[in-house]
């Protein structure tokens, strides 16, 4: 979630302004860079429709690049090698808390002249020991760093690989990167790459920091707030327009609007509308959100949608007058295309199924006499519709003797199988005079 907010900001930034948008996949860290991650997050911004310019990069492939760079900064003394083992860097931290003060590393080997020791060993950045680091953040303002308090970090292991800190120090500078927008979690590594950029020539990038997504009880977002991979909304039945536009407002906003179309984003997102504090993930926002963009959607764009996506054609749907208000009904209740999907099946003969306990409670109330003369009303109307076949309903209930809901509900539950459908002049009219009918009767 948090990925895709970033993504999200990075490419409506880049968009407005007429740049590019770059995808790169960090992929230096084995264990956590898996091929199905890589294919998640390459499908979940197809859908959301976040078109990136030119192919992705790996970093993996720049291992050569990376490493021409550390030897760089060894060459000239603003880097250092270190053979300290994973146990007296454990024991050095453990020294530091025990004197609380802030584990770090003791910087034993950052002036060695002596002879090389065995082993393996990693690089480390030789990080000034007065002075500080300004980070001019475009979303939380000046931030000042002390130098003193920043450690002598790792920018290749013993391994020969790059870590993170330092390979997108190089890609940000070799790919001309003008600004890198993301998450708070990440200001405490910037001090570090702008020392890094510093001691290599290199021209700051703009860094905007946006504040982290929480869960609704205001503790970071996880599962149980509904924090899931962004395909899985997708299969819950979420427009991917609806989706940007939640992820948008987690950070962003543009006076009291709430609904943005695509193009909107695009033309009204600046950082100056992001905030500082964190924000809250809340589905029921993303719920509301989905419904406002159905019912802004063109007609046969949905259709097209609910057919690709499930299967489910509803074209016949808009064929009539009738059939159009009844397919704008269930637009307006319902929540995500899923509910469309099911609230819209019983319109069709061949998924038509009637909820049986229901149909005991209703129709079981109501006389037979009472149906089969409104089915002959019914078909003695000339001028069929949705008012004329519901007046036919209250005619009916007036002859017999019975109260309106007694005839009503037994007729919705047999033309829709169940209780929970649009206005019956709606459905009455949108499946028309034959169909009504029959269903009546069957």
């Amino acid at each position: 979630m948090g990925g895709a907010r970033t993504a999200i900001f990075s490419y409506l930034f880049a968009r407005r302004h007429g740049g590019k948008f770059i995808l790169r996949i960090e992929d230096t860290d084995t264990e956590r860079s898996k091929k199905e991650f890589e294919a998640e997050i390459l499908d979940s911004m197809a859908w959301l429709g976040l078109d990136w310019d030119a192919d992705p990069i790996y970093q993996t492939q720049r291992f050569d690049i990376y490493r021409e760079y550390a030897q760089k900064l060894l060459k000239e003394g603003k880097a250092y090698k270190c053979w300290a083992t994973a146990e007296e860097i454990d024991q050095m931290r453990e020294k530091a808390k025990a004197a609380d003060e802030k584990p770090m590393y003791d910087r034993r080997y950052r002036e060695f002249t002596g002879t090389e020791p065995e082993g393996e060993y990693v690089i480390r950045f030789k990080t000034p020991l007065d002075g500080e680091t300004i980070l001019k953040d475009l979303v939380k303002g000046e931030i000042r760093f002390q130098n003193k308090e920043i450690d002598d970090f790792v920018i290749l292991r013993s391994n020969n690989a790059p870590t993170y800190n330092f390979t997108v120090v190089i890609d940000d500078c070799e790919m001309k990167v003008s600004h890198v927008i993301r998450g708070d979690d990440h200001v405490n590594n910037t001090p570090k790459q702008i020392l890094m950029m510093q001691a290599l020539g290199f021209e700051l990038p703009e860094f905007a920091h946006v504040p982290m997504i929480l869960g609704s009880d205001k503790t970071k977002l996880s599962k149980r707030h509904g924090a899931v991979a962004v395909s899985q909304y997708r299969d819950q039945g979420f427009l991917p327009v609806a989706m940007l536009n939640a992820l948008l407002r987690l950070g962003w906003s543009h006076g009291d609007q709430e609904v943005f179309s695509k193009e909107e984003m695009i033309s009204l997102f600046d950082l100056k509308g992001c905030g500082k504090s964190p924000s809250v993930f809340d589905v029921a926002k993303l719920d509301h959100l989905n419904n406002e963009h159905m019912k802004r959607m063109d007609r046969k764009e949905l259709v097209a949608l609910l057919k690709d996506t499930y299967d489910t054609d509803l074209a016949s749907m808009l064929e009539t007058e009738g059939g159009g208000k009844l397919f704008d009904a269930l637009v307006e209740r319902a929540v995500r295309l899923t509910d469309f999907k099911e609230a819209s099946s019983w319109f069709f003969d061949s998924t038509f199924v009637r909820d049986q306990e229901t149909v005991e409670k209703t129709v079981g109330a109501c006389p037979t006499t009472a149906l089969e003369k409104l089915g002959a009303k019914w078909a003695a109307l000339s001028d069929y519709s949705g008012a004329s076949a519901f007046g036919c309903i209250k005619e009916v209930a007036t002859e017999e003797g019975l109260k309106i809901p007694v005839i009503a509900k037994a007729v919705r539950v047999l033309l829709t199988g169940t209780m929970a459908s649009p206005d019956m002049g709606i459905v009455l009219e949108g499946l028309g005079q034959a169909r009504s009918i029959a269903r009546l009767s069957s």
